[in-house]
């Protein structure tokens, strides 16, 4: 039965899925967290990251983390199947069919009208995500806002790739995180040489 639910809530996403990749975070949030409850909000929100800093398309790795926790290597699989199946089916069925009507007004309208239902659908999960840094963030509130900001600078001013500043941001976070360890070994060791 979870196999089929597995198989069922990825091949969903695959279908409503339009546009691929961040646009597929909500329905992976709404099947996953929500409908199925396989992991938490934040459990998600923490795949999420760390699932845009490896390489490759976001949904087989969110699949794969999912359906890897849920029943393993198998569920991991199945996961990946299904939520492949749909673009697959697409593209071998209908490719020719969207290619001939691709200057149909039809057509055009139908992407104009669900552009701003996507944008929206990622907005809201953007909400999501930044609540759960500001409450994660503690008392580094002012760096995670700082954060932020370099990210909209960077990406939307001087267009740099979103990998570079995933990257970047990465290396700092653990070279930073390293040295708060060092320090409070340290801190450790002062202490307990005192209490001696």
């Amino acid at each position: 039965m979870i196999y089929w639910q597995l198989f069922l809530a990825f091949f969903r996403i695959g279908i409503f899925g339009y546009g691929g990749g961040p646009t597929m975070l909500p329905l992976f949030h709404v099947e996953c967290v929500k409908k199925y409850g396989w992991i938490s909000a934040d459990e998600f929100a923490d795949t999420v990251g760390f699932a845009n800093a490896l390489p490759g398309p976001i949904a087989t790795k969110m699949a794969s983390y999912i359906g890897y926790k849920v029943k393993g290597w198998t569920g991991a699989f199945i996961a990946n199947c299904a939520v492949t199946l749909p673009v697959l089916l697409a593209m071998m069925g209908l490719l020719s069919l969207v290619y001939t009507l691709k200057n149909s007004g039809a057509v055009k309208g139908m992407v104009t009208a669900i552009q701003p239902v996507i944008a929206v659908m990622m907005a809201a999960m953007a909400i999501e995500v930044i609540q759960k840094g500001w409450k994660d963030a503690g008392d580094r509130k002012n760096g995670l806002f700082g954060m932020m900001l370099a990210s909209v600078i960077g990406i939307v001013l001087l267009d740099i790739h979103p990998g570079i500043l995933v990257a970047v941001t990465l290396l700092g976070a653990f070279a930073l995180s390293t040295r708060t360890v060092r320090q409070q070994k340290k801190q450790r060791a002062k202490e307990t040489s005192k209490g001696a």
